[in-house]
């Protein structure tokens, strides 16, 4: 048993030395895998932010028969208070679900419901199907999975004849899209050498990014049609993605190498690597002195759905690690979500600070990437947890009448919560080994998409009072930071394939 397990680990390391080796560089073959794994993320970005525009209050004027009369209509009345024939809507009664359903004057939770089930079904989805990605399906195939489920659930929407069916659609839709951005992150980084890795994982947050960017636009373009066309325009191109998806994209030769197919590791990494490079990884291969079945052996154990979820909280290190950014993600999300889902609460044009929102986090990316390769993660995730915070509970604090101030602070928040994240997902990568590695950012990743749970309720609850929409978010993200204080740093370390591994690893540092 001890001699099939040092085998083990010398294949292992053979592994790390070969992708190490043959991912130096970077060509157009890996460019063109990295574009359409990382799709899977720009619509998974525009069904998470649709629901600005589809769930939104519309806009409503005095009808022109009674502003010349004795009515009491004004602009400043709730229309709630008046007679249906003292008021219209200024778009088609169908522009959102609010004025299609009549649900002007329901309760703000009944009107939060939708946003909030498509968050808690990605929190639901997360850790049913997160683990599936390092035990039986692998990362390529959950991921197909995911994305298939999402987009047909996005299409199934338009024939929603009421809330309570919209808000169930909308469950499944985020149920499937649970584990899009930590399969699309985790494939993205397994695939290359530690050069390339903090650029390439940037790429999953830039094409998701680009999804809520869109969405401005495709919402501008049918700002005088349904909501149930937002629906329709998203969905068909994410369906028509799923086959890209299934016949272009392949697995992580790490996960493959972990599960005994060796041969099919090796010829993607031949695939991807440099013309000269195929031979020297067979010779590579071959000089472990161990045949794929070893590693096909070893394996059978791993195959259990939810070990790697027994393992996370079966080792101290990795569960102290796991509830710490656990509780950095929730934190990070309340400002993260709810700052572009409350945007309709601060009196600004909604087409334009979604936009200006969407394009902030552009710039976050190469500053990332800087962060990443020069400074340590830690201080850098802590430094911008405390300025959104502070930002945020600014924002609260700022009258009506300062509305530039308000959105200048809203958009300072959301940026420094996105760089935060930025960091921590790829933090979490790091963090973790092969073997748990997608469950651990699968984790990190639910307790994100649970924080906007609640943050998409306090949105509703918080329109007449800020401080319980950004005061809140504010202060969540605010005092997570500090747990980031629990965890090591990672710059310029490898990739671990084993808990042994990383224990080993963590050893050599301490000692």
């Amino acid at each position: 048993m001890e001699d099939q397990e040092t085998l083990r680990n010398n294949l292992l390391d053979s592994l790390d030395q070969i992708i190490e080796q043959s991912q130096s560089s970077f060509g157009w073959k890996q460019f063109l895998q990295a574009i359409l794994v990382s799709l899977a993320s720009l619509f998974d970005g525009q069904q998470t932010f649709i629901s600005v525009y589809t769930d939104a209050v519309p806009s409503w004027h005095c009808s022109t028969a009674t502003t010349s009369s004795s009515s009491s209509c004004t602009t400043s009345s709730s229309i709630c208070d008046l007679p249906s024939s003292d008021w219209s809507w200024d778009a088609i009664s169908s522009h959102t679900i609010i004025s299609d359903w009549d649900l002007q004057c329901s309760s703000s939770f009944i009107r939060g419901i939708p946003a909030s089930s498509y968050f808690l079904g990605g929190v639901v989805g997360g850790f049913l199907l997160g683990t599936l990605a390092d035990s039986s399906l692998g990362r390529k195939k959950l991921l197909l999975i995911s994305s298939i489920t999402m987009s047909l659930a996005s299409f199934l929407t338009i024939f929603s004849p009421n809330i309570w069916v919209y808000s169930a659609v909308r469950f499944v839709s985020g149920f499937g899209r649970s584990s899009i951005s930590t399969c699309v992150l985790v494939l993205l980084m397994e695939k290359v050498g530690r050069k390339w890795r903090p650029r390439l994982g940037i790429m999953q947050f830039f094409f998701f990014t680009l999804g809520f960017l869109s969405l401005p636009l495709i919402a501008y373009v049918n700002r005088d049609n349904s909501w149930r066309a937002l629906y329709l325009c998203t969905s068909i191109p994410a369906i028509l993605y799923c086959i890209l998806l299934q016949f272009f994209v392949t697995e992580s030769p790490r996960w493959l190498y972990m599960h005994g197919f060796v041969e099919e590791a090796i010829a993607i990494l031949e695939k991807s690597s440099a013309p000269n490079y195929p031979s020297e990884l067979k010779l590579l291969l071959v000089s472990t002195g161990m045949p794929s079945e070893g590693v096909e052996e070893t394996s059978k154990t791993n195959n259990h759905p939810y070990k790697s979820m027994k393992d996370l909280f079966a080792k101290r290190w990795a569960m102290k690690r796991t509830l710490t950014v656990m509780v950095l993600g929730f934190g990070i999300g309340m400002v993260y979500y709810g700052m572009p889902l409350g945007v309709g609460n601060l009196g600004f044009n909604i087409y334009l600070i979604v936009m200006f929102n969407a394009l902030l986090e552009i710039p976050s990316y190469p500053i990332t990437c800087i962060i990443l390769e020069r400074w340590s993660r830690k201080y850098s995730v802590l430094a911008f947890c405390l300025v959104s915070g502070i930002c945020g509970i600014l924002c609260a604090i700022v009258g009506n009448g300062q509305k530039g101030i308000r959105i200048g602070l809203e958009l300072a928040s959301f940026f420094c919560s996105r760089t935060a994240w930025n960091l921590i997902s790829m933090f979490t990568v790091e963090l973790f080994p092969t073997c748990v590695r997608n469950s651990a950012t699968s984790l990190l990743r639910q307790s994100y998409v649970l924080s906007a749970v609640f943050s998409s309720i306090l949105v509703s609850v918080g329109s007449n009072n800020g401080f319980l929409s950004y005061g809140v978010f504010g202060l969540a993200i605010f005092f997570s930071g500090f747990f980031v204080a629990c965890l090591p740093d990672t710059r310029g370390g490898t990739l671990c394939d084993t808990m042994e591994e990383q224990e080993g690893k963590e050893k050599m540092i301490l000692g």
